[in-house]
């Protein structure tokens, strides 16, 4: 049970089936999140909505839109969203087994969705319960465009382990990261509120990260000092710049390549290899590991490095 502005929000995962069923505060179901890897196929007239390819699926959506008449917008996600259906579609990063029986992420993207009452249509993940479940708000929102900049169109970054990335240096303060980037604007400040129990009422504007469109990076703060300093930075798989790691590119490549190729490294290394929550392979002691960016259909490779003792949060 979750309480949130004065609301109770139940939420239960039935497990094995891939559903996460979520209640209101009447303890009635409100709405119902299908996995895209592991749940029920379901069907929408002759349109089947999970595990699909996400461009397919959107086709054939607008499709059947059209064809009743009714409106397709754009969630979060840059996925179709049709309220008179309560139908919000997503996609998330495909799952295998790997032959020595593992899980492991593929290349491909899958389709998944969240299925709503009409009163939270309108808007899914913009009100309670859903925003229990899933508070999208502080991830970056797409139009449902996914370009991948051109390898010989990325600049090429160096990078130090625990120490620097390009231009920034861990422990930089947000002014000098936006200056090492050529004077760059955030085009998204991210952040969260902390209200002091010490002095009541009293409110901080706590930042958590800054957007770099323009260099494709988001720089990650911490508070060690009081003050907030960089602590990590992560690159964008479809628009930063391009890093090696022992000679093996990044950026915008094929995951699975990547992650292949750091296990072999590791492996020969009689190293470490670390694996995060979401399947980010880094080798330890490295303070960077790669991630897998959506473009579209289906996913490049981004990294994230970070300061010595940093505490990835996703």
């Amino acid at each position: 049970m979750q309480s949130t502005q004065g609301r109770v929000c139940w939420q239960g995962y039935h497990h094995g089936t891939g559903v996460t069923a979520i209640y209101g505060p009447d303890e009635r179901l409100a709405a119902v999140a299908v996995d895209a890897n592991t749940g029920p196929l379901v069907r929408l007239r002759e349109v089947e909505l999970i595990a699909r390819v996400p461009s397919e699926a959107r086709a054939e959506v607008h499709a059947l839109a059209g064809r009743e008449g009714v409106p397709v917008g754009v969630n979060w996600s840059g996925d179709p969203e049709v309220a008179a259906w309560g139908v919000s579609m997503g996609a998330d990063q495909e799952w295998g087994t790997s032959p020595d029986g593992y899980l492991e992420r593929r290349d491909a993207m899958l389709t998944g969705a969240l299925l709503v009452g009409p009163e939270l249509a309108e808007d899914p993940y913009g009100a309670e319960p859903v925003l229990a479940w899933r508070d999208v708000r502080r991830l970056e929102a797409n139009s449902g465009s996914w370009p991948v900049t051109s390898d010989q169109d990325r600049p090429r970054w160096d990078w130090t382990p625990l120490e620097r990335v390009g231009p920034l240096r861990f422990g930089m303060s947000p002014r000098q990261v936006a200056a090492a980037l050529g004077g760059e604007t955030p085009a998204a400040r991210r952040g969260w509120c902390y209200q002091s129990m010490r002095h009541y009422g009293a409110r901080q504007w706590i930042l958590s990260e800054d957007q770099f469109d323009r260099a494709g990076v988001t720089a990650h703060y911490w508070y060690q000092q009081g003050f907030p300093t960089l602590a990590a930075v992560t690159v964008n798989g479809r628009t930063g710049p391009q890093l090696e790691f022992e000679g093996l590119p990044l950026i915008g490549r094929t995951v699975s390549e990547v992650d292949a190729a750091l296990t072999r490294y590791v492996e020969s290394q009689d190293g470490t290899l670390l694996i995060g929550c979401d399947g980010d392979l880094g080798p330890d002691g490295s303070g960077m590991s790669v991630r897998a960016t959506r473009a579209g259909d289906t996913v490049v490779s981004g990294a994230r490095f970070h300061a010595e003792d940093w505490d990835d949060h996703g």
